[in-house]
């Protein structure tokens, strides 16, 4: 196992250097808007661990599509017993099922890249699997552009991952990205303008929430000859007793005593100024909408596209969720396919989703008063296999 490798004392693996490939990272010149970095580790950073709409829709996704129930079934007979079925719910030593699916899901969600790693299995179904971190994988195209093999670095240690041999070890399931033949696109990427724009609009509510909601006014001086400017040692005086004495939590609502030739002039924001919170709320729409989340089921004001909560709840699992999981489900099932010396399908069983009840509920019943179709066919619509006396 590639955890393995990076204990004290592991036997180092030679590095080898075969390609160019690899993220990189994309800084804006002097003089322009100062967006954040494009990198997976940077935007992690900004729209994940520091972002509460990008964490909740990561989230949100993640834990959806990894508690929906998996069957297993190939053109004859769904398994209720597997050895595919029982790697499944036991994946290694530290984590279950849902643990694995939602570090893989989320992989996906914030690099577009997910990494499977198959622990074992040069005689039959793999010991273990392991989810890898995607911002520490790095892929080597071969002459023909396709990989042949992925190198997974921490700190100046490397392992590859031979990719030519009889049963690969790593699967890689990646986003559609339009421009890029090795990597995936991710929501987050997608997302990475509309969340530094909330970012920004919450540092500056949090510094306006400091300064009382409004700038606090002016201090004018009107020395007693008339002169309207203060001596450099009055000046220093000054700021440090505004700063000692005057700013800050602990100095909230603490009267000022002006000397002779001060006069306080309040100040307020404009009714434009005060709009910049519809501009945040704005981009935690986008970020949603990046996601594919309904942002009523962020919480986000001023969103009505859905008339309530379980008809949003349902387009979320239909729209976003179950797209994700039958997609990862598959490319699984066709890997550990390869292992297990048949071909099975990995896939959501749709019967088991609450959000779903209703419509599925609808379904069966539309196919069951169909008297024009057999038995058979029945099953073959709802996505059962074959009986024994069907063959």
């Amino acid at each position: 196992m590639v955890f393995h490798m990076f204990r004290r004392g592991a036997q180092e693996v030679p590095e080898k250097k075969a390609s160019a490939t690899g993220p990189v990272v994309a800084w804006h010149g002097a003089g322009r808007v100062a967006w954040s970095p494009r990198d997976a580790v940077s935007l992690t950073k900004a729209g994940f661990t520091g972002n509460p709409v990008g964490f909740r829709s990561v989230k949100l996704i993640a834990e959806a599509a990894a508690a929906l129930p998996l069957i297993l079934q190939d053109q004859e007979r769904r398994y209720d017993t597997h050895p595919v079925l029982d790697l499944i719910r036991r994946p290694n030593g530290a984590q279950g099922k849902a643990e694995l699916m939602e570090a893989l899901f989320g992989q996906i969600l914030l690099s577009g890249n997910g990494y499977l790693e198959a622990v074992g299995g040069e005689t039959g179904v793999p010991v273990e699997l392991h989810v890898l971190r995607s911002d520490r994988m790095s892929i080597v195209p071969g002459a023909d552009g396709w990989p042949v093999a992925y190198e997974y670095a921490v700190g100046n240690k490397k392992h590859r991952f031979d990719m030519t041999v009889g049963l690969p070890p790593i699967c890689h399931i990646k986003s559609f990205h339009p421009q890029d033949d090795h990597y995936g696109l991710s929501p987050m990427q997608a997302a990475a303008t509309a969340v530094d724009v909330h970012n920004a609009a919450s540092r500056w509510s949090k510094a306006l929430l400091d300064n009382a909601a409004r700038p606090s006014g002016a201090i004018v001086y009107r020395g007693a000859d008339g002169q309207g400017s203060m001596s450099e040692e009055q000046y220093a005086r000054l700021q440090d007793e505004m700063m000692s004495y005057h700013q800050g939590a602990a100095n909230a609502g603490r009267p000022m005593l002006l000397e002779g030739g001060l006069d306080w002039k309040p100040m307020g924001f404009s009714p434009s100024d005060m709009e910049f919170q519809k501009t945040k709320e704005a981009a935690a729409r986008e970020i949603a909408l990046a996601f594919g989340v309904p942002p009523m089921l962020l919480g986000i004001s001023g969103d009505a596209t859905y008339s309530n909560y379980q008809e949003a709840n349902r387009a979320f699992y239909r729209l976003t969720v179950l797209p994700l999981a039958t997609r990862v489900a598959a490319t699984i099932s066709d890997f550990l396919s390869r292992f297990a010396g048949e071909q099975v399908e990995l896939r959501p069983d749709l019967d088991q989703v609450p959000a779903l009840s209703a419509e599925r509920d609808n379904q069966w019943r539309r196919v069951s008063d169909a008297v024009f179709l057999s038995d058979p066919e029945k099953r073959a619509l709802l996505g059962l296999p074959k009986l024994a006396e069907d063959e």
